[in-house]
């Protein structure tokens, strides 16, 4: 009898012990007063709970390095209505929940010691050692403020830099000196012509939580440092575009050793349960050192003002009597310039605002499209598209380069591709240096997105899409052409992404006066072809 009550009682600690946890909390505002609850093995430290980045102000990131199982749950106040909520999960960013209502016969009401009453339910308990659970949650009333929270069981690896370059003027524009594969300490020689250094990282699935500094280590200062990161300015031999940050040459004021430190935007020591030592923390860091040399060498502060002061003292005397007389014509003539530049560059950016939720709508209409038709496979793969095309849809840059606009365009027509199973081809001069050519953001994609509903969705697997970049001499043309219907050029056409591409381009030739942007349209039975010519781009 003994040993059965002695069986039972350490079953019965057993259980307990593995089913014990520890509740960690945050906040997401954006969600209209919902919270989400992670549980985690009552026996686990250091949980990096609720880290937030500059660059990803939407996004919640979960370091959980000792965590076995992870459980996540949505808390809502009582007044919110959760019927128009979805949630989508990803494990290791493939898709096990697709937008996913709440099920609201699930909800029970919660008491959380404050004066709120809260109605939660759990979204799911996930294995996470050695993987990545994402959940993107969002109200179909606002389907473009999506709330992102990453649960990441693995551990951070160390960023390594793939290469570093020089930029430098050339007649014919600029020319980068690259040093690929650097060693942890490089020796390099800062020309008078060279103007900027490019650092060029490996890319991962999480590098909006590196950021990177330079430090002077003769005098221990940092003198840069930048939480953001470009892509698109290298390519590898996988040719994937690599994440990058340019530093102006400037910055570095005398030959001497300088250090590249590029680390995990994580607060180490505000985590729950913290346990981790400065030395373990170091082995998240990746330094370079970079032993520089100038060509020519800054002043001395007191050279530096002697000289500024004789030369402020000529310039200014010399001019001091044509500004006077000059000076009150040129402040209107110039204050009105300024204003019109202002108004034109607000009306542009009001059309790109609407430009991008047009975009995005359609794009979701895709989604339900192959929903609606059991398409599910069809329908994870649009929505794997989806995620980083919104990424550079909503990223509010006015100019992008060639090489991320051929991106952008090869996502979305893929996406398309799942739907209507058209062929499509992007080409373009072998001349032409997409990675630093730019051009506004979102110029083709309105045209290509009426080639593709208005064209082509008719006829399957025979429609065909061809897309073009073409340097002549210093013009740059873009053409977009389908073998659809066609349509009559001179009625005037009533789609919203036409209309405002109009608009827009007016905008960009009352910006851009040196340059015209020019529209041609021509259409047939047999297809439509546009063309828009850049010209003096080049």
């Amino acid at each position: 009898m003994k040993k059965i009550i002695f069986l039972f009682l350490s079953f019965f600690i057993s259980v307990f012990i593995v089913n014990a946890q520890k509740g960690i909390n945050f906040s997401r505002t954006s969600m209209a007063g919902g919270k989400l609850l992670m549980c985690v093995d009552s026996s686990a430290k250091n949980v990096f709970y609720a880290q937030m980045f500059p660059n990803q102000p939407r996004t919640s990131f979960n370091y959980l390095p000792e965590v076995n199982d992870v459980s996540i749950q949505i808390y809502f106040r009582k007044n919110i209505n959760t019927q128009h909520f979805r949630y989508t999960i990803l494990a290791d960013n493939k898709p096990i929940v697709v937008n996913k209502s709440i099920d609201r016969t699930q909800l029970k009401d919660v008491d959380r010691g404050d004066e709120e009453v809260f109605r939660s339910t759990t979204l799911g308990v996930f294995p996470i050692k050695g993987k990545t659970i994402t959940t993107l949650i969002y109200s179909i009333e606002k389907p473009l403020d999506i709330d992102k929270a990453v649960f990441y069981g693995k551990p951070i690896p160390r960023a390594r830099i793939k290469a570093l370059s020089k930029r430098f003027a050339t007649d014919k524009g600029v020319d980068y000196s690259y040093i690929t594969d650097p060693k942890e300490k490089t020796n390099l020689f800062f020309a008078e012509k060279d103007n900027e250094l490019t650092i060029v990282k490996d890319r991962s699935d999480i590098d909006y939580v590196y950021y990177t500094s330079i430090k002077d280590k003769q005098t221990n200062k940092i003198i840069f440092e930048s939480t953001a990161w470009n892509y698109g300015g290298y390519v590898d031999e996988s040719h994937e575009l690599s994440p990058y940050v340019k530093i102006d040459k400037n910055v570095f004021k005398k030959s001497g050793d300088y250090e590249i430190i590029i680390q995990p935007l994580i607060k180490w020591n505000g985590c729950h349960d913290c346990d981790i030592s400065p030395k373990e923390i170091e082995k998240y860091i990746t330094r370079y050192t970079l032993v520089i040399s100038l060509d020519k060498e800054n002043y001395t502060k007191k050279e530096l003002l002697i000289y500024t002061l004789i030369v402020a003292f000529s310039i200014g005397s010399a001019f001091l009597v044509i500004l006077y007389f000059n000076k009150k014509r040129n402040k209107k003539k110039l204050a009105e310039k300024e204003q019109q530049k202002n108004i034109a560059k607000l009306q542009l950016n009001s059309i790109r605002s609407q430009l991008n939720p047009h975009f995005l709508f359609n794009a979701l209409s895709g989604i339900q499209n192959l929903m609606n038709k059991n398409e599910i496979d069809n329908a994870n793969k649009y929505l794997s598209k989806f995620a980083r095309l919104t990424r550079n849809v909503l990223d509010d840059k006015e100019l992008i380069s060639l090489s991320q606009e051929k991106t952008l365009l090869d996502d979305y027509l893929q996406m398309e591709q799942l739907r209507f199973g058209f062929k499509y081809e992007i080409i373009h001069s072998e001349d032409l240096d997409l990675a630093n050519i730019e051009i506004p953001s979102m110029l083709l994609q309105p045209f290509v997105e009426n080639a593709v509903k208005h064209g082509i969705s008719q006829k399957a697997t025979d429609g065909k899409i061809m897309i073009t970049f073409i340097k002549q001499a210093n013009d740059l043309v873009l053409t977009v052409t389908d073998n659809g219907n066609g349509f009559d050029t001179e009625k005037k056409h009533n789609g919203l992404g036409l209309l405002l591409s109009d608009s827009r381009l007016a905008l960009l030739n009352s910006i851009y006066k040196e340059n015209r942007f020019t529209l041609d349209l021509q259409s047939s039975t047999n297809g439509t072809k546009i063309s828009l010519a850049l010209t003096d781009w080049l």
